[in-house]
């Protein structure tokens, strides 16, 4: 078995970690952490975007099975649901936990005691899902809970629409990225996700992600501890913009990239407001992705055999 020392362990060592911590948590008064710049002053209660304020709000946590195999081994994913959003999909799936932000408000301390109560019940990561705009915070828990013997990797479980700057302040402190690409194109995107540069910012923030973190690695047990992970979810009508989300990973990050070509879709939240949403997606229209992948020439797929 592999012995790896998350990033984050030796910049506890520093002090790195604290000044990063005090940096991330003066953003919240004049908040810049995603793409949308709202500028919001969150510590006086300040909306944004996200609508998210001073306090991180979780609407659960526990060993997770469901991820990819990758990441739940036999002790599942140490998963973290952080309410709130920095996109506004119409077909989310879990709408009641990102636009209606079911959950409770924690602070920074007792995050720390989870993620050292999943590393305790045999997670073989801490998977921190929707995590943007609560950044701050989440550092502080790390750093709270590597001072205790946090020693798990960190997986960063986003939708992509990530600032650059607030990523250069995660190298060495995430070990994982997994982004979601949604769309392979910006005016999709606006209609669907309300974002106006979502393509663009993705493309930013994976070029970031992989400079920090390059190729998947896994153990022995075939159990991942560092690099990047793609998930692109095909959508009805080919909306996804599968095939510049492939050549984009083949000709700008690696062909080596894992990428999980997900078949999950189905009408959910808004979806029924539009028309070419409201289905699930073809048994032809998920091969088409998949033949799209290996054409682009990426060489680690992860498919589906649900139809």
């Amino acid at each position: 078995m592999l012995s790896y020392i998350p990033g984050y362990v030796k910049l506890c060592k520093s002090g790195e970690f604290k000044n990063r911590v005090e940096k991330l948590k003066e953003q919240l008064g004049c908040c810049v952490l995603c793409p949308h710049q709202c500028r919001a002053n969150r510590v006086q209660a300040k909306k944004g975007f996200c609508r998210a304020g001073e306090s991180m709000v979780i609407d659960g946590y526990g060993p997770h099975f469901g991820e990819e195999k990758v990441l739940v081994g036999t002790g599942g994913s140490g998963t973290v649901f952080f309410s709130y959003c920095t996109l506004k999909c119409v077909f989310c799936q879990n709408y009641t936990i990102s636009h209606q932000a079911e959950g409770r408000a924690i602070e920074a301390k007792e995050l720390s005691h989870i993620m050292l109560s999943l590393q305790a019940q045999g997670c073989h990561n801490i998977n921190l899902v929707s995590p943007t705009h609560f950044i701050p915070q989440i550092v502080e828990s790390i750093l709270l809970a590597a001072e205790e013997g946090l020693v798990l990797p960190i997986v960063y479980n986003t939708g992509g629409y990530e600032d650059i700057h607030t990523l250069k302040m995660l190298d060495g402190i995430i070990d994982i990225y997994m982004p979601d690409i949604k769309f392979g194109e910006n005016e999709t995107a606006r209609k669907y996700i309300k974002s106006d540069n979502y393509f663009d910012a993705v493309k930013i923030a994976v070029k970031e992600m992989y400079k920090q973190v390059g190729d998947l690695k896994t153990d022995d047990r075939g159990i991942a501890y560092r690099g990047l992970l793609i998930r692109h979810l095909v959508m009805p009508n080919q909306l996804a913009g599968s095939r510049e989300v492939f050549r984009f990973l083949r000709e700008e990050i690696s062909k080596d990239t894992l990428t999980n070509i997900m078949a999950q879709y189905y009408p959910a939240h808004e979806s029924s407001l539009f028309p070419e949403l409201a289905r699930k997606i073809s048994r032809e229209e998920y091969r088409t992705a998949v033949q799209e992948a290996k054409a682009a020439g990426l060489k680690r797929l992860m498919t589906t055999n649900v139809f």
